[in-house]
């Protein structure tokens, strides 16, 4: 709102000008930041799902990572192990009481 109302100004004032550029400047790395961890955070569990690195969720730091990433996880063979099945099948239900 103040954003609006200094810009709708004729003659802005530059000390308000100036604390606005450098209250921004603070906050746009800590949106990125936090932009890096919801990005991040799902990459490493699933490479760590998929029998990767988890530490492969930094190439999406690097620019089209993600896309690269994206290719790897759909065309390489998954070296998840599978679940042991049990050894024998699981007692039926029993019948209902009377």
């Amino acid at each position: 709102m103040h954003f609006v109302a200094l810009m709708l100004q004729a003659q802005p004032d530059p000390e308000v000008a100036k604390r606005l550029a450098v209250t921004i400047l603070y906050l746009i790395p800590i949106f990125i930041l936090i932009g890096l961890v919801i990005l991040l955070l799902p990459f490493w569990f699933i490479l760590k799902k998929a029998g990767f690195s988890p530490w492969l969720t930094l190439i999406n730091i690097v620019p089209f990572g993600t896309l690269i990433l994206l290719y790897v996880l759909a065309f390489a063979e998954w070296t998840v192990v599978p679940a042991i099945p049990p050894a024998w099948p699981p007692q039926p239900p029993y019948p209902p009481q009377a």
